[in-house]
């Protein structure tokens, strides 16, 4: 009886062993097949950084290939605080050639973070000062490549290409309309680090970025090339407070160029006021046919028969209400009485 009661207690002893056996086993398997990915990506954010890379923006074309929008290469400064041991001496130094306070420096290379993007003193940095970092050779300053959108023809079509901010995002125009498309995707430079930041000597890993999506449009440049042109005499001849043109392809409705008055530079649109930038005045401005309609409502009248272009007769006293609303002659006082030919040849309104 004793024996058989300690053989139960030891069958007991050896089922629960055997499931908690089985249930590491099992809690093992999950965690390596699937759990492993999001492990894997957490330990190696423990021990490796990215130094980003921007990718370079789709470019715009006309019709023919030709190029409207495309991009240059920058600089810009990335640091990383905890490989930076003499924070002062560098705080002093870059913010002697970044021309930005002292204070305004320590700020960033003392910041608490794995990376740190100088924003945006450090951005799009030109050759000269980037050389002038470069010869420091600094621990913890790292320049890295960054794209720069440009516009070879700077101010032609200004409005409908639009710009892009700092950060390569569309603001603007068909930038902004196809934003998605333009934008590609970064790359970096993954290197690896210790607990502390400290740079281990492993080997970096490039990661290419991917360009942005090419756009064409149905511009033709020699065409807006001449619309441009045109433009400028008009705004020099006659000095109108805006002015706008439009070529289409009447059988596609394609357009083939357009143009308006004011324009602005797209390479440096923040020297514009908000209301040049953002008014492309061939869509946003209401314009009323005018005179040259008036042919179409007679050329309608006469088809009627409702008219008879030399005998009907027609008095014109200066104004005529229609609707509620009074619409005046551009002569005072009106023409008198007309033949509805007079009419046309008088362009009178009413």
């Amino acid at each position: 009886m004793f024996f058989n009661i300690i053989h139960t207690r030891i069958r007991y002893v050896f089922a629960i062993l055997v499931l908690v056996l089985i249930t590491v086993i099992l809690k093992v398997f999950y965690i390596q097949v699937f759990q492993y990915n999001k492990l894997s990506k957490l330990a190696s954010s423990l021990w490796s950084r990215n130094l980003p890379i921007k990718a370079d923006r789709g470019i715009i074309t006309d019709r023919n290939g030709k190029v409207l929008a495309t991009n240059i290469t920058t600089t810009s400064l990335v640091l990383i605080p905890n490989q930076i041991s003499n924070k002062k001496e560098v705080a002093k130094k870059l913010s002697e050639i970044l021309g930005v306070s002292y204070d305004e420096m320590y700020k960033h290379v003392s910041k608490k973070t794995s990376i740190e993007r100088v924003h945006p003193e450090g951005r799009q940095l030109n050759y000269e000062i980037a050389n002038k970092i470069d010869k420091l050779e600094l621990d913890g300053v790292y320049l890295v490549k960054e794209s720069k959108r440009y516009y070879p023809y700077k101010d032609l079509l200004s409005h409908t290409l639009g710009y892009v901010g700092i950060d390569n995002q569309g603001l603007s125009g068909v930038e902004l309309m196809y934003d998605n498309y333009l934008t590609g995707e970064d790359g970096a430079i993954k290197y690896f680090s210790d607990g502390k930041g400290n740079k281990l000597e492993l080997t970096e890993v490039y990661e290419q970025p991917q360009s942005g999506v090419n756009i064409s449009l149905t511009i033709d440049l020699d065409i807006q090339l001449s619309i441009e042109r045109e433009l400028d005499n008009i705004v020099s001849k006659y000095k109108p407070d805006d002015a706008l043109i439009i070529a289409m392809d009447p059988d596609s409705g394609e357009i083939l160029g357009m143009g308006s008055r004011p324009d602005f530079d797209s390479n440096n649109y923040k020297n514009y006021s908000t209301e040049v930038i953002n008014r492309n005045l061939p869509i946003w401005m209401t314009y009323e046919p005018g005179s040259t309609f008036k042919i179409v409502t007679l050329a309608a009248s006469i088809e009627e028969k409702q008219v008879n272009l030399f005998e009907d007769k027609f008095y014109d006293d200066g104004s005529i209400t229609v609707g509620g609303a009074t619409i005046h002659c551009w002569k005072p006082g009106g023409h008198g009485e007309q033949t509805y030919l007079q009419v046309v040849e008088n362009s009178c309104n009413p």
